[in-house]
């Protein structure tokens, strides 16, 4: 299997670009840009199966909202969560991230950690 065996399904692009940057092994990031349709929902469930998911989403009602969808959907996957200070993942400083990121034994790059 050489696809990528991690996912991470995010809400935007802008949070998807944040991610990228930060990760230090290949993984597949998914935009559900806000909301997703059943039908989607349903198709991505499918290819996502033997994978490991993980979902972040802003700490707000939209991305609330797309976590309680994907808990009853989707519930072998994992949920990460961003301190609900910094709202948005796109705007959640990097070095937390990459802890959180971390702590779902994800890698990241090392300077994220050391940073302020």
């Amino acid at each position: 299997m050489d696809e990528w065996s991690k996912v991470i399904i995010v809400e935007g692009s802008s949070d998807k670009k944040k991610i990228q940057s930060i990760l230090n092994e290949p993984v597949d990031i998914i935009c559900t840009n806000g909301t997703i349709g059943v039908s989607k929902l349903d198709e991505l469930i499918e290819d996502l199966f033997f994978k490991d998911v993980y979902i972040l989403v802003d700490a707000d009602d939209s991305g609330e909202k797309l976590r309680k969808q994907f808990k009853r959907e989707f519930p072998e996957a994992s949920h990460l969560y961003i301190d609900k200070t910094y709202r948005e993942v796109a705007t959640a400083p990097e070095k937390h991230l990459a802890t959180v990121l971390l702590g779902a034994n994800i890698d990241v790059h090392a300077e994220y950690l050391e940073k302020g």
